[in-house]
């Protein structure tokens, strides 16, 4: 059985100093990938992401997700062994005193909001009255800042107290050992829903590969959209063009077909890959006329939400595995997957490849 350290103790400044370093590394990596995520779904003008890897947003949100995940053993771990000093009265000796303790509610703070509405939103559960991605873009701000400024303040510390052997070894290697075991079954746990050997263990996972029509996952049907079968259905392309095309979808079949094998990643961390089969998007927008240093609006026949429409910069339009998909695995594209037609894309979030397209606006 571990013996639980007693607080106060110097083990306890040491598990303690552990747990925070792990903390900064994690958090750090969480931060970076973040900004990946929150640039490529929404990209500043002067930017344009590459198409390759095609797997990177895979592999970045993946670990956004599953490492944020296994950070709250942590934190729950950091904060149990400080947590007498968050309570000490007075609340402040000095001015320099009070910026420091200001500085570490911050970081508690935003810390615990940025895990708390992650998981909500990995699960789907919006409780609260903001936008989930602008709060938690701008937390991170707040909560890095706060992070740097402490680690800072208590570096000389923490690195005395870390290079420090400890008379009492084995309560601190114990707790970090529990800590280190929780990160590491959560991590387990829902890995699967992005690597598919693990995808028996994703007890936490809110998707699984294999899992839906067409055996790929989805977020929002075509009842949820709104979208509903019209046979005199038209994709337009327009805007900055030689030629205004409206293609049917038989226009579209009759064009060359193409298969890709491209993954659905989401910003909730789940992944699948699928054979996707239909047009080449740049083959449909050279009939149109379209300049090489042309974007691309992509709109939906989706009644409303914020990503209704998306961006696709030339280095995804002039790549050849970006389709106006058409087929699923082997299948005709169905109506959740976005019927009568989607793109698909390498190395693009998954609220970026627009189901249900209707329109194609060059500018």
């Amino acid at each position: 059985m571990v013996r639980v350290p007693v607080i106060g103790r110097r083990s306890d400044e040491r598990a303690a100093a552990w747990l925070g370093l792990a903390l900064g590394i994690s958090f750090g990596t969480a931060f970076v990938t973040g900004l990946i995520s929150h640039f490529l779904q929404h990209p500043p003008s002067w930017a344009a992401w590459p198409s390759s890897p095609s797997g990177f947003y895979r592999v970045t949100q993946g670990l956004h997700v599953i490492g944020g995940l296994a950070t709250i053993p942590l934190l729950l771990a950091k904060l149990w062994t400080v947590y007498p000093k968050l309570f000490r009265w007075p609340p402040f000796r000095s001015p320099a005193h009070a910026a420091e303790r200001g500085v570490m509610f911050l970081l508690v703070g935003a810390s615990l909001f940025q895990l708390a509405t992650g998981l909500f939103n990995i699960a789907y559960w919006y409780p609260f009255p903001f936008f989930f991605p602008d709060a938690h873009y701008w937390t991170s701000y707040v909560l890095v800042g706060a992070l740097v400024v402490h680690v800072a303040n208590e570096w000389g510390k923490v690195r005395r107290t870390v290079m420090t052997r400890p008379e009492d070894g084995l309560s601190r290697r114990g707790l970090l050992l529990t800590v280190a075991a929780a990160g590491g079954a959560v991590a387990l746990t829902t890995a699967g829903e992005t690597f598919s050997p693990l995808a028996r263990l994703a007890l936490l996972a809110p998707r699984r590969p294999g899992v839906g029509p067409q055996h790929l996952p989805v977020n929002r049907t075509a009842l949820a959209a709104g979208v509903t079968p019209d046979a005199s259905w038209r994709l337009t392309v327009t805007g900055r063009v030689d030629r205004t095309l409206s293609l049917s979808l038989a226009d579209l079949r009759a064009l060359p077909q193409h298969t890709v094998r491209l993954p659905i990643a989401c910003v909730e961390g789940w992944s699948a890959s699928g054979d996707w089969r239909g047009v080449r998007l740049r083959d449909v927008l050279r009939r149109a006329g379209v300049a090489d240093d042309a974007r691309v609006r992509v709109e939906s026949l989706e009644r409303g939400g914020r990503y209704r429409t998306s961006r696709v910069d030339p280095p995804h339009w002039q790549d050849a595995r970006t389709l106006l998909a058409l087929g699923l695995n082997g299948e005709p594209l169905a109506p959740d997957h976005g019927h009568p037609c989607r793109l698909i894309a390498p190395n693009r979030p998954g609220v970026m490849q627009t189901k249900w397209i209707t329109r194609l606006e060059v500018w």
